[in-house]
């Protein structure tokens, strides 16, 4: 029977951060910190605008999977800063991470079918590349490919859920645009 000692709940501890391969260059962290605080901030400022009825006019309300594909993309901003920024490995980490995965996959899934006869345009390029890095975090951290894990998750991060973000504020006609400016 081995003894429990101080160290065996090290990870319990708030300072408590493995190093390792997760760990994210300063460059990285800081872009990471500074996209996903400042997108939560801005669609917490757009949900609350809309909450209290200063956006005017949202017709994008009446369609399901509008409002679907927001309630899946939203949370994936806070939650995936969080796990990019806190300790690694723990079974919450790990929860977590499948249950972005998840909601990262259902958005891109979802973004199909928001236009009528599945149009697509430029936006959708994200569809694919979208399932594509959901499935290499999985398999890269199951073989063991740590760096691997963390350099897709990063990429998804920025790339697939930072980049469509921005536009979606930006397009003027589209749902968070509304919201934001009115």
């Amino acid at each position: 029977m081995t003894a429990i000692t101080a160290d065996t709940f090290k990870f319990l501890k708030p300072t408590y951060r493995p190093a390792g391969a997760l760990d994210l260059n300063p460059l990285i962290k800081g872009l990471v910190i500074v996209s996903g605080t400042l997108m939560t901030a801005i669609c917490l400022l757009a949900i609350g605008r809309a909450a209290l009825g200063l956006s005017g006019e949202l017709p994008h309300l009446r369609h399901f999977i509008i409002m679907f594909h927001v309630s899946t993309v939203l949370p994936c901003v806070p939650l995936g800063l969080y796990l990019l920024l806190a300790p690694k490995g723990s079974a919450m980490h790990k929860q977590l991470g499948k249950l972005w995965v998840a909601l990262m996959v259902i958005t891109a899934l979802s973004t199909l079918f928001i236009r009528p006869g599945m149009e697509l345009t430029w936006i959708h390029l994200f569809v694919p590349l979208t399932l594509r890095a959901s499935y290499l975090i999985i398999a890269k951290a199951r073989r063991g490919d740590i760096k691997g894990h963390r350099n897709e998750i990063v990429s998804l991060y920025l790339g697939a859920l930072m980049i469509p973000g921005i536009w979606a504020f930006l397009i003027e006609g589209r749902l968070m645009h509304t919201m934001l400016f009115g």
